[in-house]
This record gives C-alpha cells, structure tokens and sequence, in this order.
C-alpha cells in the first residue's frame, strides 16, 4: 500500500468538485487527513470516511474572500489535525469568462469592472490569504518533523492552482480577468516560495491545461466543441482532474524535496505548439 503522505494533514479549498475533489481523493488514498472547505456543501467526506476509515476528512464551509472565514478554517483545521496542517491546496477559483456561453468574447472594454474585482479577489486575494494563515501556523504551531529524501527537516507544502495560461509565456484571447489573476498566482507562488525557504516550506503551484471540470462542462455539450478543444492540446486529449491532482501528489512528496517556487505546467503539450 502506498502511503507517502500517510497522517500527513491537508486542507484543500475547493474542494467539492473538480480539481479539489480529485485532489482530495487522491491524497486519502495516500493516508492523508482531508478538510475539504468549500461554499457547496459536499458529501466526499463521508465518502472518504467510508472508504479509508473514520476521521479521514471533514468538510469546513469557507469563503476565500472572506478573511474572517479564512482565519476560522485553519483554526477548526489545526484542531482537526490535533495541532497541525502539513498541506494546503489553493483550488477555489473562479472564471467569469465561461460562466456563460457568450461570455468568451468579452474583451477588457466589454468585461464588467465588478466581474474582474470578483475574479481577482477569489482567484488571487483568496489565494493570497489561505496562504497568509497557513504559512503563520505552519511557522509558530508546529516544529518540523518530517525528514525528507534529502536529509532535512521540513515545516509543509502548499500548492496553488494556477493555469497553462499564467506561466507567463501565453494568454488565452478574450480572459482578461482570468488570465491577469492566474498570472499574478504564478507571481505570488513564486515571491512567497523566496521567502519561506528558509523555513523548509515548499510552495509551488500547477498549470492545467484544459480540463474535464465544471469550469468548462457547456464548452464540452457540443460534440464540435470538444473535439476542437481536445484537438489544440498536441496529445489529442483534455486533461482529467485526476491528472493534476497526481501533480500535487508530487509537489507534496519526497520526491520533489529541492523544489520550491515552480509552476509545473500539466497540458497535455498545450504550451509547446
């Protein structure tokens, strides 16, 4: 049985659906305590509960715009985790460009000021704080205990969901908030990840490319649709939530011990065209 992050404790906002919910069922089935936190109530840690035993995970409502609410998951985590978070995984996000079908084709002059501030503050603000609250109790509520493949003692891992759009290189035509906000995930993983490796906290964040998630599904009803967007990835494929959560995976092991500050690009080759 594979057990690399076995009573390792994670939180994971996001987490009733998509990339969250893969995320979170991959790291369970690696022996990993689960606080799925989300606005949607979802039924996974029961799921999870039945499946790898009781006390596997629990469901925390939050806001990631809400900071209050922030500061109030990582307390009932800490508490959950009987003193302790090892992980986090900023999934929340939103993209107000796909919320409808028509919503592809606004540019900066056509895209509602409040539709861009709601997407900032979710995708980058909540992002930013989930981080702020974490990075304080993995600092002062906890001592390093594990040791990693290099030999040393380290305090956690967080990953942020960041986009194949945001590693800086492309854009994508007709998103300027959602590209801007991913970009500035990238910008942040990277500045914060500078500073706390010191600390043996190792902060990186992932780069899907197109993926089977509700994000996306009215894009996936019309057959056409689909096989072009299947066909711009060079591998002939979308991607499944399942392949960015083995990502995280990654990210949060040994196996990644002397990395810090990288945006691992899963695209199924969609940047290299």
């Amino acid at each position: 049985m594979d057990n690399r992050l076995k009573d390792r404790v994670a939180i994971i906002t996001g987490a009733s659906s998509g990339l969250g919910a893969a995320t979170a069922q991959r790291f369970a089935s690696l022996g990993a305590r689960i606080i799925c936190a989300d606005l949607t109530p979802s039924t996974l840690p029961s799921t999870l509960n039945a499946t790898h035993g009781p006390n596997t995970a629990t469901f925390i409502s939050c806001d990631v715009t809400n900071e209050t609410q922030i500061q109030q998951l990582i307390a009932q985590a800490v508490e959950f985790g009987h003193g302790r978070i090892d992980i986090l995984c900023n999934y929340a996000g939103v993209a107000v460009e796909t919320y409808e079908r028509n919503a592809m084709t606004r540019r900066a002059h056509e895209l509602p000021t409040e539709d861009f501030d709601w997407e900032m503050s979710v995708n980058l603000r909540g992002t930013y704080l989930c981080c702020k609250y974490a990075l304080r109790q993995m600092l002062e509520g906890q001592d390093p205990r594990e040791v990693n493949a290099r030999g040393e003692r380290t305090r956690g891992w967080i990953v942020n969901a960041a986009s194949m759009l945001d590693t800086g290189l492309i854009a994508h035509p007709n998103t300027p908030a959602y590209t801007t906000s991913k970009h500035a995930v990238v910008g942040l993983t990277k500045q914060l990840a500078l500073d706390y490796a010191p600390d043996r906290i190792h902060i990186n964040c992932v780069c899907p490319g197109f993926v089977q998630t509700p994000m996306i599904q009215h894009f996936l009803t019309d057959a056409d649709n689909a096989a072009q967007l299947a066909g711009a990835h060079p591998w002939g494929a979308l991607g499944t939530p399942r392949d960015v959560a083995d990502a995280a995976v990654f990210l949060c092991g040994d196996e990644s011990a002397w990395m810090t500050g990288h945006a691992m690009v899963v695209d199924g080759g969609y940047t290299i065209r």
